[in-house]
């Protein structure tokens, strides 16, 4: 009889007359949980080597979500093109938002595009584990593969978004300068802090059925206080004469910062010297939520390893 057979059995012989408790009786055979979460740093290393799987997962669903649509793979610079256009119609003309802001155009698209990265990533986050139920239950593998999967495929995304996005503000006027080689920078902080916030959001979602239904009112909440289509500077410390203490709070928000620095970086006239929020606070406030999302995101979801799937 092999080991785990001769355990079986002790484990019902011993059910029977009491005699050993079954968790002592699996240590003393060297049996484990079949789905027992691993130490963190095992469970990193179990992420790293399956990369492949990760890469291979967001590729395949990144293909097949817009087959079923004419315009195909258009959407996912559609979507983002076309909110802008309403915003600038709506906040821009009607409400007198474009006022004071050098290059209104490149100022929102430049917020949406940014803005749609980090929506889409942690709204995509909430489904990972909830949509993938079958998935999880079939196969071992770290539940954290899916989150991630799901970020990656954003990503990819956003790569094509990102070059239309570059057409789009050279046409309003702006030139391609050195400023430009800090694009990547500002674009892998925000992955890391959209991988975190994912992470979250991913484990949040996995047990509040109605998360889902939230959501569109936190994102939108988000956008309407993000500063996409509106100046915080201009707007709370200029036209509300608000101190400037609370326009560095709504720029503590890591979804301003991030869209801040982009502004900073691809609108000539809008560097600080013109008379923005210094450079220095928003480049502390994108690497902190890069740097505590990241950690914390993994930490947090690492913890329910073992309850993801059950129920």
């Amino acid at each position: 009889m092999s080991q785990p057979e001769s355990a079986v059995a002790d484990a019902q012989a011993g059910g029977r007359s009491g005699q050993e408790p079954l968790a002592k009786l699996a240590e003393r055979y060297g049996l484990r949980r079949a789905i027992a979460r691993p130490r963190f740093p095992v469970y990193v290393r179990q992420l790293w080597e399956r990369r492949h799987f990760i890469l291979t997962y967001a590729t395949s669903r990144n293909v097949s979500k817009y087959s079923s649509s004419a315009l195909g793979q258009l959407w996912q610079v559609l979507t983002p093109l076309l909110n802008a256009a309403i915003y600038f119609v709506m906040f821009g003309l009607i409400l007198g938002g474009s006022k004071n802001v050098p290059n209104y155009p490149a100022f929102l698209l430049t917020g949406m595009f940014v803005f749609t990265y980090t929506q889409r990533t942690v709204t995509a986050g909430a489904k990972s584990i909830s949509g993938n139920l079958s998935l999880i239950r079939a196969l071992h593998f770290p539940r954290a593969s899916l989150p991630l999967a799901y970020t990656i495929q954003e990503l990819q995304q956003l790569a094509i978004s990102m070059g239309v996005l570059l057409v789009l503000v050279v046409i309003t006027g702006e030139l391609p300068n050195w400023f430009w080689l800090l694009i990547p920078v500002v674009l892998l902080l925000q992955t890391l802090f959209n991988i975190g916030a994912g992470l979250v959001i991913a484990r949040l979602g996995s047990s509040m059925r109605d998360l889902n239904q939230l959501l569109p009112f936190i994102t939108r909440t988000w956008l309407y206080a993000s500063g996409v289509f509106f100046s915080i500077q201009d707007r709370v410390v200029t036209g509300a004469h608000w101190p400037q203490w609370v326009a560095n709070v709504m720029y503590l928000n890591p979804a301003a910062s991030y869209i801040e620095w982009m502004r900073d970086i691809l609108i000539e006239s809008y560097h600080p010297e013109n008379g923005h929020n210094p450079p220095t606070m928003v480049l502390v406030s994108c690497v902190f939520w890069a740097v505590f999302a990241l950690g914390f995101g993994f930490w947090y979801f690492w913890r329910a390893e073992e309850r993801y799937g059950r129920g």
